[in-house]
């Protein structure tokens, strides 16, 4: 497949929600996600239950086929209506406007398992809504669970979606994951990478990126001066050149510049201790140096509220943290409460509306 990029400028600050007669909530992408997952279950329940239209107005981008497939896992029904662009949407209307892009058919794949084909759509079904919000029809795009493996072995040679998501964009500059959960935000120095990749990708500039990207995000989401720890990478934070160097020559050395460019960030601190400051409330984020460094917390404190957002880009992009949970599709018993907050916390990076935190069903 040659996968091309819609747009080679260099990213550019998105534009304030559109006020459409006197109506500031952000028009907000609601992607199905992968067919073979949970997703298409969790819009189908969060669209019955109402409770997002004060914070967004919600378009279906996706089949309807697949939506469809959802309301019968989720047991709701929904009454919907086909439009071409987001701009023929009725918002008095209590029909949910759907983009039907007509692409997926769920009768061709096995559910609760990786399709490459399912993998290849949904990359397609991402890269149609890119096109929409950059065309002004959308102020973010919220997306169910997706599947990296299906997406990869379907022809969307990425490591991961946000990566995918730059591509499209044509955008040159930094970027990267941030998790968010009950109001705590985790950035991470590396992602998707080897272990052993991970290390050779820690260096100043690397940390300086993270921390100056996670506080620009956050100011953005509204925390005015957000407040980060910074995590070590060794045990006992090296304990003092014991365990290794790298926070005496690397991460101290970026978090003492971070801060002298006027960011509020301290550190570096032991990994096992790191995370109980910050939920103590001593600090609003922690910059972990790698994946799970981050994620193995976040997911203990609360696996379904976790929401993950990309930063850095011109394009709002949030979903769930955890993914397609293929153990449970079809059951009816999908949680939708990390789907609610990425709905919510897209709304707050759009800037249409002061959102408060939608409450998570169990």
């Amino acid at each position: 497949m040659a996968i091309g990029t819609l747009n080679q400028n260099p990213a550019r600050r998105p534009r304030p929600a559109r006020v459409v007669g006197g109506d500031r909530r952000p028009r907000i992408a609601l992607l199905l996600g992968d067919a073979t997952g949970i997703g298409p279950e969790q819009c189908a329940r969060i669209l019955s239950d109402g409770r997002l239209n004060s914070v967004a107005r919600l378009v279906v981008v996706g089949d309807a086929r697949v939506l469809e497939m959802g309301m019968r896992d989720a047991g709701v029904s929904l009454a919907w209506h086909r439009i071409a662009d987001a701009d023929e949407a009725d918002w008095a209307s209590p029909e949910i406007p759907l983009i039907d892009l007509g692409n997926i058919d769920p009768a061709r794949f096995e559910r609760g398992a990786v399709s490459p084909e399912s993998g290849r759509l949904t990359g397609e079904t991402l890269a149609r809504a890119i096109e929409l919000a950059r065309s002004g029809q959308f102020d973010a795009i919220t997306f169910a669970p997706l599947n990296k493996g299906a997406m990869f072995k379907g022809g969307w040679r990425f490591p991961d979606e946000h990566k995918m998501f730059a591509h499209l964009l044509g955008h040159k500059g930094h970027f990267g994951e941030m998790n968010v959960l009950d109001g705590w935000w985790m950035s991470r120095v590396t992602s998707h990478v080897s272990l052993r990749t991970a290390l050779d990708q820690i260096t100043r500039e690397s940390i300086c990126d993270a921390i100056s990207l996670a506080d620009a995000t956050m100011r953005r989401a509204g925390i005015a001066r957000p407040r980060l720890a910074v995590a070590a990478l060794n045990p006992h934070g090296g304990e003092g050149g014991l365990f290794g160097t790298e926070e005496i020559e690397i991460i101290r050395p970026a978090v003492e510049a971070s801060a002298k460019a006027g960011i509020y960030c301290r550190g570096p601190f032991p990994s096992d201790t790191v995370y109980l400051k910050a939920f103590a409330g001593e600090y609003d984020g922690v910059v972990a140096m790698y994946h799970d460094q981050g994620q193995i917390a976040t997911k203990l404190k609360g696996f379904n509220r976790g929401v993950t957002v990309t930063a850095g880009l011109d394009t709002i992009f949030t979903t769930p943290a955890h993914g397609t949970a293929f153990d449970i599709v079809g059951k009816g018993v999908a949680s939708t409460g990390a789907l609610e907050q990425a709905v919510t916390l897209a709304a707050r990076l759009a800037g249409g509306v002061a959102a408060t935190d939608v409450p998570p069903t169990a």
